[in-house]
């Protein structure tokens, strides 16, 4: 949880939007916690990654994975127990992460 919370940290700071912590223990077994958010550009989502990775590697000392590109609008950081969800606005809404894994338990929201 403390991971979770830190990247949640990170991601307000840095002006992500619609920020939504999920807690997925229950109906998955690959991760604890999804974390959803948009950013406003693909430049922002650059940032918000770029500003994840390396934060995490400061404070943690172990490396995310970045999976997909800015150009797509949707970027995931695999962080093992944590994943990153960073969309593009018309991208969050076309795969609904959000209804998808409705059976997970907010933890946070920040709009």
């Amino acid at each position: 949880m403390e991971l979770a919370n830190t990247v949640v940290d990170i991601l307000e700071e840095k002006k992500a939007e619609n920020i939504l912590l999920l807690d997925i223990q229950e109906v998955a077994s690959f991760a604890d916690y999804f974390i959803i958010c948009s950013g406003t550009s693909e430049r922002m989502l650059d940032g918000l990654s770029d500003a994840v990775l390396k934060q995490v590697k400061q404070e943690y000392s172990f490396s995310g994975k970045l999976e997909g590109g800015t150009g797509e609008g949707w970027l995931l950081i695999d962080l093992g127990d944590v994943v990153v969800h960073l969309f593009s606005a018309e991208q969050r809404k076309y795969y609904r992460l959000e209804e998808l894994w409705n059976q997970g338990k907010v933890v946070l929201h920040l709009l």
